[in-house]
């Protein structure tokens, strides 16, 4: 009995082996990349997981020197400026007549900036009371601080699965046979990394949003006047031109009249005779 239980032993480890070499045809995970992966999460930080985010909003005397203020408080604090924008809209303006061609344009305009920045988080607090001294008043001051330490762990444990997946594949315990699972694998363990990267630089450094604006400015300038009504000459000038231009009109109208001498001429004979003819008939009428 024993010799044909030794066969059949045999016999089933020769099948065991075709088996294997049927699957070993198929495609391997690259042990090379992904232990390349695996590795470069060697270098990710541990501990809690604190984001912090600040904004402000204030009123200053001065837009415009409160932003180069900031842009050098922050090179002080080894900050990094992310967004500027400096505005300035109008909201009212009148226009005061100064001259026949000139008139003084006054105009109220307000200015405002929004600035975005990131500073370390160990000295948020301190940037943040550096810039309330610059204010006149603050509308706005707020601190928020998010916990990000499970979200953090969960990529960690999941790159941990997939570490072991890359160790068990090394040792030949697992083939992955479709390639496209492999590719799937390799960017996950990507996509891991990079937002616990992330999560490591939001750690380190808190994002600020500053908003100040000033109060209105009033601005004059003297402008041409673009109005034509306003280009006419003085009474006295416009008064010697009506008479000069009524003359030269009356002295038309005696021309177009000396051209017209033969017409006007008939015209009364024509008249005369009339006034005779029916004349004439009156006085025969009377006799009769």
């Amino acid at each position: 009995m024993k010799p044909k239980i030794l066969i059949a032993l045999l016999a089933g480890l020769v099948l065991l082996g075709a088996c294997k070499g049927r699957n070993g045809s198929e495609e391997i995970i690259s042990s090379n990349s992904l232990d390349t992966i695996a590795k470069s999460d060697s270098t990710t930080q541990s501990g809690d997981k604190l984001v912090k985010t600040a904004e402000m909003r204030l009123k200053v005397k001065n837009v415009q020197q409160t932003s180069e203020f900031i842009t050098a408080l922050t090179s002080k604090y080894r900050g990094l400026i992310v967004h500027q924008q400096l505005t300035s809209s109008d909201q009212r303006s009148t226009d005061v007549t100064t001259g026949n061609d000139s008139v003084m344009r006054v105009t109220a305009f307000t200015t405002t900036a929004n600035i975005t920045v990131k500073v370390p988080s160990e000295k948020l607090e301190e940037f943040m009371n550096d810039i309330s001294h610059t204010g006149i008043y603050l509308n706005n001051r707020r601190m928020d601080i998010s916990d990000k330490s499970l979200e953090y762990l969960s990529a960690r444990l999941k790159l941990q699965n997939r570490n072991e997946l890359v160790s068990q594949q090394k040792k030949g315990k697992v083939i992955i046979k479709n390639p496209a699972n492999v590719l799937l694998l390799k960017d996950e363990m990507v996509d891991q990394q990079i937002g616990n990267r992330q999560i490591d630089d939001e750690v380190k450094n808190s994002i600020v949003v500053l908003s100040f604006y000033q109060s209105n400015t009033i601005y004059k300038e003297t402008i041409a006047n673009d109005n034509p009504a306003a280009y006419n000459l003085p009474f006295l000038k416009r008064l010697a031109n009506a008479l000069v231009s009524g003359w030269l009109l009356f002295e038309e109208l005696l021309l177009g009249l000396a051209n017209l001498w033969a017409l006007i001429l008939m015209g009364t004979s024509i008249c005369i005779s009339i006034k005779y003819y029916k004349k004439k008939r009156i006085m025969t009428l009377a006799k009769a």
